[in-house]
């Protein structure tokens, strides 16, 4: 078995199972090296530490699966995939929802979707990239789907040495899959649809709009295929404007109203920032959902996406009347909590308004973290205005 030596820093962080291993954490090898494979981890003083999946082209050169001396095989795998499976069931989440997420459910590199009777997958890591025959073969016989896509058409996976490339994992299928959340029909296209199809981390926070939107007046800001906006109206919201800069996306949005019966959804096809910027809406919406793509990816870009999130949280307080709501998102681990509130703040102080904070959510169940230090990355503050 091929062995990676690490140094006393990154062993540290093992014993916490903070699961990724830098390349400048790693001191030597023993055996012959291959990317993809599963190696041996090793203290400097020979201690066996566990394995994982060892990549040398990446930053993050080994992925850790488990601390104990197991075989890792199909069986080792099975047994990960059916708890993470039990865990969703638990929760009675079986139409629309995210049954294995990565690092959280100890597969690192591995994303698994179910959007009806279809399965989606994301090979993130080169080790788990290289075995998704053998995970094709688990899912088929754990949960028997009609059929499986793969989506590697994500930018880091060319870090990772994988290609970009999407397509059929299992037995084809028309890609436009009619599912239903929270007793809501509407179509998810699984080969063209953002990430997998879909954002289902943000399930229960769209169902929570059920406490806040009945006869009122809603503005959903980057709406995208309507999450919000379809819960609103769902909900009893006197009007609900769903706004996008995508005609495709606004198309869509009214489609699927179509599909729900609502006729209390309309779309406006604009660049959020421009239309929360305008003068005429000062004062017009009595809730303002703000869930925007991650303005930041990156340590490195942080300063500039604060000044975004601020911008947009600024114009929206000022939109919002009195006694309003704003559920303001940030889906993105690098605006950390401390930063997120702080801005939210700042933004208050500068719109000249007394408000409230009444809750703070996070993203949905299915959707866990490991509690190890990692960044919290899906954050929601609801802020009610006083005055």
């Amino acid at each position: 078995m091929f062995k990676v030596y690490i140094n006393q820093n990154a062993a540290k962080k093992l014993n916490k199972f903070i699961p990724f291993i830098y390349n400048n954490e790693v001191i030597s090898f023993k055996g012959e090296i291959v990317s993809g494979s599963v190696c041996d981890i090793y203290s400097q003083d020979e201690l066996f530490l566990g394995k994982g999946f060892f990549n040398s082209q990446s930053k993050i050169m080994i992925r850790v699966l488990t601390l104990k001396n197991e075989e890792i095989n199909y069986d080792f795998f099975k047994k990960r995939i059916i708890n993470a499976v039990n865990h969703r069931q638990t929760l009675g989440f079986t139409n629309c929802l995210r049954l294995v997420f990565g690092e959280a459910d100890l597969l690192p590199g591995l994303v698994v979707d179910k959007y009806a009777d279809i399965l989606v997958c994301q090979f993130t890591s080169l080790g788990m990239y290289k075995i998704n025959n053998m995970i094709k073969d688990i899912l088929v016989e754990v949960l028997n789907p009609r059929g499986i896509y793969y989506r590697n058409d994500i930018n880091i996976n060319e870090k990772e040495g994988i290609p970009l490339e999407k397509g059929y994992l299992y037995q084809e299928f028309p890609t436009k899959v009619l599912v239903k959340e929270n007793d809501i029909s509407f179509y998810v296209d699984v080969k063209d649809g953002q990430k997998t199809g879909y954002f289902l981390d943000q399930k229960l926070n769209r169902d929570y709009l059920k406490y806040y939107v009945k006869d009122k007046v809603v503005l959903d800001c980057f709406s995208h295929t309507g999450g919000f906006a379809l819960n609103a109206a769902k909900w009893g919201a006197k009007e609900v404007v769903a706004l996008d800069i995508s005609k495709f996306a606004c198309d869509t949005i009214l489609d699927n109203a179509k599909l729900n019966n609502f006729t209390n959804i309309k779309t406006i096809c604009q660049d959020a920032f421009s239309y929360l910027h305008e003068e005429e809406i000062k004062n017009k919406y009595d809730i303002i959902v703000l869930d925007p793509p991650a303005f930041t990816k990156s340590k490195d870009t942080v300063k500039k996406a604060y000044k975004g999130y601020k911008d947009i949280n600024l114009c929206a307080l000022k939109a919002l009347k009195q006694g309003g709501y704003l559920f303001t998102f940030s889906c993105s681990q690098h605006m950390t909590l401390e930063l997120f509130l702080q801005m939210i703040n700042e933004a208050i102080i500068d719109s000249k308004r007394i408000c409230q904070m009444v809750d703070f959510r996070i993203q949905s169940p299915d959707h866990p973290m490991l509690l190890n230090g990692l960044e919290l990355y899906l954050k929601c503050v609801v802020i009610r205005v006083l005055e």
